[in-house]
């Protein structure tokens, strides 16, 4: 395939509901302006904040425009998207399976909602529970392509806000927001007293839904050791760290994807490629570990890594794109989408469309 004529004069649609979406996408959007092709967001939703799209980029309004615009292909990080939307739907991923709850079978990161035409998968952990749902169901397809988010991740830009000259170790704490899973609560205390002691500098970043509680008490703590991040772009923070603290936040994996180490606390799963404690005593000799990078535990990750994500060549987007396109070319005939009566219904009234 030429991929630059299979892009050029193409329509696609960015669709996103969280603020953290935008730097799912961008990647993509620059593989579609690099190969000629056009390019539209819609902002679905109080969560996303409309000043965070660049000076560059286009947004549509309504629903009205979308159809009006009419693109080829939608990418969306979600769970769901309007099937009444002209064009292909694309499945790209909010984050990795985090293993938060039981994913056995259609569930959780693995379930199927009836509303995308090809998921672009991250590995081949994903891709193979997809492809056994697409052989069951019939009604999409499935391609592996890594995940696009992570291609800056891999890019060689010196232009990173956090990268510092402190000689000392760089630990980056993050956390779910979920009351059950989240580490904010429990290590509070202990994080505190890290913050005091100087060994390491030390960055926080929660998960945007965190309570407000926490985010103001850590931030608190900021001080010559501790800085507090709010971001909408984690992969900088991932990038100058040498080690993670984390609970099940799958954030964790984009850090491992770099091959450094991640210590968890009380994770969901424990694996052989995670430094996982339960109690708040045993995390700073945990972290002290993990920066030696033992054999053992790098060899685990690295083994993690080939099945979770083994691309590291920065052009997964560009795979999400020509995936696309070969399937907007292949004409092949899926059966038709489940009707999800209940579902579509409350779409539309979310989006107040009731056109057909």
């Amino acid at each position: 395939m030429n991929y630059l004529t299979a892009t050029k004069n193409k329509k696609y649609l960015m669709y996103i509901s969280q603020n953290y979406s935008y730097a799912i996408l961008r990647p993509i959007q620059a593989a579609v302006l690099a190969n000629g092709g056009e390019v539209r967001w819609f902002l679905q939703g109080t969560d996303v904040n409309p000043s965070f799209l660049q000076s560059h980029e286009k947004q549509l309004n309504s629903i009205e425009e979308i159809h009006e615009w009419s693109p080829d292909a939608t990418f969306a990080p979600a769970n769901l998207i309007p099937t009444f939307f002209p064009g292909i739907k694309v499945a790209v991923f909010h984050g990795f399976d985090a293993h938060k709850r039981d994913t056995d079978g259609e569930k959780g990161h693995f379930a199927i909602r009836g509303c995308f035409d090809l998921y672009c998968t991250q590995g081949p952990n994903t891709t193979k529970r997809f492809a056994k749902s697409a052989q069951k169901h019939g009604h999409f397809k499935v391609a592996q392509t890594g995940w696009p988010t992570l291609d800056p991740l891999f890019s060689k830009t010196t232009d990173n806000p956090y990268k510092s000259d402190d000689p000392r170790p760089t630990l980056l704490i993050c956390s779910t927001f979920s009351h059950r899973l989240t580490l904010a609560p429990r290590l509070y205390e202990k994080i505190k007293s890290f913050s005091t002691q100087g060994k390491w500098r030390i960055l926080v970043q929660f998960h945007p839904k965190m309570q407000t509680e926490w985010v103001t008490k850590y931030k608190a703590l900021s001080n010559q050791n501790l800085t507090f991040v709010e971001t909408d772009n984690v992969l900088p923070l991932l990038q100058v760290a040498d080690v993670m603290l984390c609970d099940t936040s799958s954030v964790m994996q984009m850090f491992l994807v770099q091959h450094k180490p991640v210590v968890t606390f009380c994770t969901r799963q424990p694996f052989p490629h995670l430094l996982d404690v339960t109690q708040a005593d045993e995390v700073e000799a945990a972290i002290e570990h993990a920066l030696t990078k033992p054999s053992d535990l790098m060899q685990n990750i690295e083994s993690y890594c080939q099945e979770l994500h083994p691309y590291t060549d920065g052009q997964s987007s560009q795979r999400v794109l020509n995936a696309a396109n070969e399937f907007l070319q292949s004409n092949e005939k899926l059966k038709p989408k489940p009707l999800n009566v209940i579902r579509n219904f409350k779409m539309r009234k979310k989006l107040n469309y009731w056109k057909w």
